[in-house]
C-alpha cells in the first residue's frame, strides 16, 4: 500500500536519508511506533541503530521527529 502525504509535510522532511522509501508502503524501513502522547510525541522501537536524523534518544527510549513518519501513523495507523 502506497502512502499519500501532503507536499508541505514532505517538504518539511528535508533530512530524509532513505529517499522516502516509506511512501512506497515498505514498512521494513519504518521504526515501529510503540506509543504516543497527544499525537505529537511518538516513542519508537528503532529498526537498527544506524544514522537517522529524526531519531532522538530519550532516556532508555527513542522519539521520532520525522514529519512524514508521524503523518503516516496519524493517517494510516501504520
Amino acid at each position: 500500500m502506497k502512502f499519500e502525504i501532503d507536499k508541505g509535510i514532505l517538504k518539511a522532511t528535508d533530512k530524509c536519508r532513505k529517499n522516502f522509501s516509506c511512501l512506497d508502503g515498505d514498512k521494513g524501513c519504518m521504526c515501529e511506533i510503540e506509543d504516543h502522547f497527544n499525537n505529537s510525541i511518538y516513542f519508537i522501537k528503532p529498526l537498527d541503530y544506524g544514522i537517522c536524523d529524526y531519531r532522538m534518544s530519550f532516556g532508555y527510549s527513542y522519539i521520532c521527529n520525522c514529519p512524514t513518519r508521524k503523518e503516516i501513523y496519524k493517517r494510516y495507523n501504520a
